[in-house]
């Protein structure tokens, strides 16, 4: 009898230690804030993948020699699968710094934090073909940095999804892909300036103490999305019809142009602050990009890294471009995507993907 009961106590034991320990590493693994519009299973990514390959944008070219640092939409695939695809087919590295973006959704439930970098303390996040990891670089960073200009918040990244948008993208070509995850908030250019100079200096220490390699060992990604257009957004400045869908959309394809495209300065990062910082009443009107804080902070700290390893200067290229009016809505079946968001022409939201190559 004593035999039976240590049996089952012994038993129940184990099944306890299993429970918490599934409990814990629950814990550890940032949660999936958008099980809608990305893939989370090999399934879906397959499938994904398969299709852009056979529908890719016809006529765009690019090598992944030398590519070192890259813009990204950060949109539900269903509609901007198409401006992904030519980026990340490219990219082959083991871990990737990236660049996110503070939504409004973020600043409401965390007091609106500005002048700040924000990390996580999660050991894991989500991938399609299993847990990635996060790279030593982060709590380097956290414990460098000046202490004012950091948060650390697993609240913040959880209800955040421009980062983890890029992950499946970036886990399908890079199986063992570790990522350093940074959220940048509302913040002067100066500020940036200043921070941007520390950040730069914390990372390429780190890059020439592990002897790493440009583009091959470690990457530099920024996500965004373009203008946002529709009254939803209080961005109507040239109307709703098919004339001020085209206005607006060369607006944006200016902008990344003038901005992206040859060699990156200073002096362009500042002009696109001015080009994003305003207004849509503003003449050229602001469009409403979500990484008007991301973009810019990335390329300044990213343009400041390459020089302190590579002595080197980056040279940008426009990838791609589109809108989710213009594209619609990939027509794969057999997967549980869908879209977070409706589109026409009183509501839709651009994407652009963009490289920079060392020069």
């Amino acid at each position: 009898m004593k035999i039976k009961n240590l049996y089952r106590y012994s038993l129940l034991i184990i099944v306890l230690f299993n429970l918490f320990s599934e409990i814990s590493m629950a814990q550890d693994i940032r949660p999936i804030r958008d099980n809608v519009g990305f893939c989370w299973t090999p399934t879906e990514i397959n499938l994904l993948v398969k299709y852009l390959s056979s529908h890719s944008i016809p006529g765009k070219n690019f090598t992944s020699k030398n590519l070192v640092a890259a813009i990204s939409p950060h949109d539900d695939y269903l509609y901007a699968g198409k401006i992904y695809y030519p980026l990340y087919k490219l990219i082959k590295t083991k871990e990737v710094v990236i660049f996110g973006v503070t939504h409004g959704t973020v600043r409401q439930a965390m007091n609106d934090p500005k002048n700040v970098l924000i990390f996580d303390d999660y050991k894991y996040w989500h991938g399609p073909f299993g847990n990635v990891n996060i790279s030593p670089l982060r709590e380097i960073i956290k414990s460098k940095l000046d202490k004012n200009n950091i948060m650390v918040s697993d609240k913040a990244q959880d209800i955040e999804h421009s980062i983890e948008a890029l992950i499946p993208f970036l886990q399908y070509y890079n199986r063992d892909i570790k990522i350093t995850p940074i959220m940048v908030t509302q913040m002067p250019f100066e500020k940036m300036e200043n921070m941007s100079n520390e950040l730069a200096k914390i990372i390429s220490d780190y890059i020439k103490d592990n002897n790493l390699k440009l583009g091959k060992d470690i990457f530099f990604l920024i996500s965004t999305d373009a203008d946002h257009y529709g009254k939803d957004f209080d961005n109507i400045p040239f109307g709703e019809d098919m004339k001020s869908h085209e206005e607006a959309t060369n607006n944006d394809r200016r902008i990344a142009k003038e901005t992206f495209n040859g060699m990156l300065t200073k002096s362009k990062i500042k002009n696109l602050t001015k080009e994003l910082w305003g207004t849509p009443k503003d003449n050229p009107p602001s469009p409403v990009w979500c990484g008007k804080f991301s973009v810019p902070f990335g390329l300044l700290a990213t343009n400041k890294i390459i020089k302190s390893v590579s002595n080197k200067e980056l040279n940008g290229k426009l990838f791609a471009y589109s809108d989710s009016w213009t594209e619609g809505i990939i027509p794969i079946k057999h997967t549980n995507l869908g879209t977070t968001a409706p589109f026409s022409l009183k509501h839709w939201c651009g994407w652009l993907s963009a490289g920079f190559y060392l020069k």
